[in-house]
């Protein structure tokens, strides 16, 4: 479904983003593969083998310059990209009561202006050139109904935003879609209240956990031609639950 394309994809070593780079590589794309982690993503590397065309890189998202230096090395070893997935993030759990001044700015610069320096620096080299590609932004079922970490809600939600405002400024070339799980089995539920847990659950009509692997068929599906009439939109993986 993905021959013949190089997508970029964030938050790679782990979760959905690890998901993520083990379909698209099976589906035929080659991946660069960027994470935080750098031990995880050697450890990605080793379990792929030398079968696939996996690409690791070491940085922080939310660090502007290196996040240059990243799209200098596209520009010299990868200038075909023509995907990107937005998916690195972080959630820490807390009451809006007790966020510190430095725990907000890390997680709106990870979840929001992380998101915004990888669009635009793609954005910007795909327009220059009127080339074709797609980003896929991972947003969540937080930033469409509201967290009990409202930090985090608000970063989710703003990538919703964030989603529709480069689907019109990058079209015609670059299509521009969101993805908004539910609660996914990942390390990160384990720090989700219980309460809100059942809340969640409370509201979904498909008895079935979401997993990593389903949240990755979407981002496949997304960056394929199968997708080729989809920008600007949101898509709910959540088992109908908030249903309106």
């Amino acid at each position: 479904m993905l021959e013949n394309r190089k997508v970029i994809i964030t938050g790679a070593a782990s979760g959905i983003g690890k998901e993520s780079v083990r379909r698209c590589l099976h589906e035929g794309a080659s991946v660069i593969a960027c994470d935080i982690n750098k031990q995880s993503l050697h450890s990605l590397k080793q379990s792929m083998g030398d079968c696939y065309d996996l690409h690791t890189y070491h940085l922080d998202i939310s660090n502007y310059e290196e996040v240059h230096k990243f799209f200098v090395y596209i520009d010299e070893d990868h200038a075909d990209i023509d995907g990107l997935v937005n998916n690195a993030g972080i959630y820490l759990a807390k009451n809006i009561l007790d966020y510190q001044v430095n725990e907000i700015d890390k997680v709106l610069d990870v979840n929001i202006k992380g998101f915004i320096y990888f669009s635009q620096m793609f954005g910007r080299k795909l327009m220059q050139s009127k080339s074709n590609g797609v980003i896929v932004n991972m947003s969540s079922v937080s930033g469409v109904e509201g967290s009990s970490d409202a930090i985090y809600g608000l970063s989710k939600a703003a990538i919703i935003g964030l989603t529709k405002s480069c689907a019109i400024n990058f079209s015609p070339y670059i299509r521009v879609n969101a993805v908004a799980p539910t609660m996914v089995d990942t390390s990160m539920m384990d720090t989700i209240p219980d309460w809100r847990k059942e809340e969640y659950l409370s509201h979904q009509l498909i008895d079935k956990p979401v997993l990593p692997e389903d949240v990755a068929d979407t981002v496949v599906f997304l960056l394929s031609d199968k997708a080729k009439h989809y920008t600007g939109a949101t898509f709910d993986i959540n088992n109908g639950g908030y249903l309106r």
